[in-house]
């Protein structure tokens, strides 16, 4: 693969899984993903030496990742594969089977339980959000429907946090929050945007969308999903955290981030406990890679949402991204990106201090990938070297 396949491959990553912002000439409504061309079905099986390059290597000497679980999939083949260790005092391998925080993979969890009410006809997509949540989003926003919700093209801004910085979420990191009260906090704020007129990939979305499954369900959001996901297709080792549970329940790997040092050298930090109520139906779920391979599995075969409701998962609105100006790319509950040959894949990725997890697959699920990385440094600006890694193995020949 040569340099200049390798910089389209990272930018067209950085802009789909990988992460997922989107500003705006006004659209009235989402509207279906300009077409492109769509390579043939992925024939070649896993690239088996790439794969181990990818992930060799990994533990506290590391620059960028202490441990890997990787799982590729699909109808051309399987690979599976670890790396580095599940405790840097100890020094033990990493558990293959071991948990890990999925971050915002959670959202595709959310989404999915929307489109499974809207299927049921008790949640009307095109419906203003407030016909089932009153009071909750103003008069002065507009008529944000559920849609909206969906694809972040709300214009709802962003709930006040500790702030951006690793120490002062370290500070915070048991802190309990109400999702309730994140949302009365966005809400009082000036809209971003029109609804519908740009894409702004933030969490709140997914906030209001978890409080508005436990209206119409009349059940806990975690209850929801476990019943009608978790359940349903035996994800055993999937799990939220709660409100107030820290730890991961269950065989792990640490995560650890790297925090400078006055010498010159770094302080590899515990991060694994973690309050992660602020995240909640946006991002705090608790999985493994072959949990999160079946659920993939799952949902692009039509068995986890109605086939006519499933297009909403693989549907770009056409507006543009509110920070950068450039074309959206996230839908509900995934994301889109377009390879240099043209095969096109949809996933969803998640960043939690300590852990980058990602969910990903072509259409016709030919190619199927999932990893945990214990990244040292995941919640950075830029995509961590080993995931990009991971990701061009897994995709591309």
């Amino acid at each position: 693969m040569n340099a200049r396949t390798r910089t389209l491959i990272a930018a067209a990553l950085v802009l789909g899984i990988a992460s997922g912002p989107a500003v705006a000439h006004a659209a009235p409504a989402p509207a279906s993903a300009p077409s492109e061309r769509i390579a043939p079905p992925v024939s070649a099986p896993p690239n088996a030496a790439a794969l181990e390059a990818a992930i060799a290597g990994l533990g506290p000497q590391h620059e960028d990742a202490t441990a890997a679980l990787v799982r590729v999939g699909g109808t051309a083949g399987r690979w599976q594969g670890s790396s580095g260790v599940a405790d840097i005092r100890t020094g033990c391998d990493a558990v293959e089977q071991g948990r890990f925080r999925a971050g915002s993979v959670t959202k595709a969890f959310t989404a999915a339980v929307v489109l499974q009410l809207a299927a049921e006809g008790r949640v009307d997509l095109d419906g203003p959000v407030r016909h089932h949540l009153p009071g909750t989003v103003p008069d002065r926003y507009g008529a944000v429907t559920v849609r909206q919700l969906l694809n972040h093209t709300s214009g709802i801004p962003a709930a006040d946090g500790p702030g951006d910085s690793f120490e002062a979420q370290w500070e915070h990191r048991f802190d309990v929050t109400d999702p309730r009260t994140q949302v009365a906090n966005a809400v009082a704020k000036d809209r971003e945007f029109a609804p519908g007129t740009a894409q702004h990939y933030l969490n709140i979305n997914y906030t209001v969308l978890g409080v508005l499954i436990e209206k119409v369900t009349g059940m806990r959001y975690e209850d929801a999903v476990g019943a009608r996901i978790l359940k349903p297709l035996g994800l055993h080792r999937t799990s939220f955290p709660g409100r107030t549970e820290t730890r991961i329940q269950g065989p792990h790997n640490r995560g650890y981030q790297a925090i400078p040092k006055a010498d010159g050298s770094r302080e590899l930090r515990d991060v694994t406990e973690w309050n992660s109520s602020d995240r909640w139906a946006a991002g705090d779920i608790i999985s493994t890679t072959a949990d999160l391979e079946r659920f993939t599995v799952a949902l692009f075969s039509g068995r986890v949402v109605p086939k006519n409701r499933l297009e909403e998962m693989f549907t770009v609105p056409d507006v543009k991204d509110f920070a950068s100006g450039k074309p959206a790319v996230m839908t509900a509950g995934l994301s889109r990106i377009v390879l240099p040959d043209g095969t096109v894949a949809w996933g969803k990725s998640g960043g939690r201090h300590g852990y980058n997890t990602a969910i990903g697959a072509t259409r016709d699920l030919s190619r199927t990938l999932v990893y945990s990385v214990n990244a040292t440094d995941a919640k950075g600006q830029d995509m961590n070297p080993v995931t990009l890694g991971v990701i061009m193995a897994a995709f591309t020949k």
